[in-house]
Parts: structure tokens; sequence; C-alpha cells
């Protein structure tokens, strides 16, 4: 004797709890109709529809939908890749709630899940020669086309720049946004 169909079954099963909830929309959205919902108050019927052997309704895949949320997923993935890599650089917390909207706790909690030290205190300030090789290589960045209004450019670049010398990424871009800030006034 064959099974009941699992399909019938999960479809009854959320039917039924959306009802009950008031979510007469969503049943909707399934493919129901009004007058078939209004079946549905019969229990033998919903006993008979949960039980049945056959398949009564059918699954379609919205492939535009599965491939917007694994984009999302991907997207979601390389911003917490792209958060990890700052922090590990030397990100303020300032810096990481301005870009991606975290909470100052949020940030610590981060730096404490991949081992990083607390920051206590202000970042050290660089050197003068450390500044100067600093200003030498912004200023043949910008001369190599980077952009001071792409801030995913000028950031990008501030990493690299933070992981090539080992000086913490704030006070590559502190230094930064203040060139910016003079050059614009």
């Amino acid at each position: 004797m064959s099974e009941p169909h699992l399909v019938n079954q999960a479809v009854m099963i959320q039917t039924l709890h959306d009802l009950r909830n008031g979510q007469l929309r969503r049943c909707l959205a399934m493919g129901f109709s009004e007058s078939e919902l209004e079946m549905l108050k019969q229990p033998e019927l919903v006993a008979l529809l949960i039980h049945a052997r056959v398949p009564w309704c059918k699954i379609t895949v919205d492939r535009e939908m599965l491939h917007g949320l694994a984009a999302q997923v991907r997207e979601a993935g390389q911003e917490v890749g792209a958060i990890d890599r700052l922090l590990r650089l030397g990100a303020s917390s300032e810096m990481l709630c301005r870009r991606y909207a975290l909470a100052h706790q949020e940030v610590a909690l981060r730096r404490e899940l991949l081992g990083l030290p607390r920051r206590k205190g202000r970042y050290p300030t660089l050197t003068e020669a450390q500044e100067a090789d600093l200003w030498r290589a912004w200023q043949a960045a910008v001369g190599r086309g980077l952009s001071l209004d792409d801030e995913d450019a000028l950031l990008a670049w501030a990493a690299d720049l933070a992981e090539a010398q080992d000086w913490p990424l704030a006070v590559i871009w502190t230094a930064l946004r203040h060139w910016i800030g003079s050059a614009g006034t």
C-alpha cells in the first residue's frame, strides 16, 4: 500500500496554519481560490487531501527568485569577508560603523571572534617618513586615476596599502580623509 503524498501533506499543513493565523493572502498566493479555502472548513475533506496518495498540487520553482536569493548569500559572504579583512588590517570601529552600519558592539564582537586584540585608545600616528611615503603612494594612485569621489576604490586602495606596509588601516584612512577634505576647501 502506498504512502500519502508528502507534498500534499506539506501544503495542507501550511495552508491550515496560515488559515488559523489569518493569513488568507498567503493561501491565495499558493493558488487556492476563496471557494476552495471555504471547502477546507470540512474536516473530512482536509483528512482526504492530507492522506491522498496522488498529488493534487504541483511545485514550481521561481528561478528568478532562487537565483536572486543565491546572489544575496554570495554578497553577504563577500561583505563578511570584506569586514573581516578590514578589521584584520586595523580598521576603526567608526569606519565600519559608517561603511557597513555596524554598531560599535558588533564591531567589538567581530574583533573578538577573529581573535584580534582589544583596542585601547587611539591608533599610533605615522612617522614623518611613513607619512611622506603614504603621500607619495597616494599621489601616484591619484595620478593613475584613483578617484577621490569613489569611496569604494579609495578604501580598497587604502586596504591594499595597509596590508603591504603593515600600517593600521584607520591611520591611513584618517590621513586620506584629511587630505581629501583639505583639497576640497
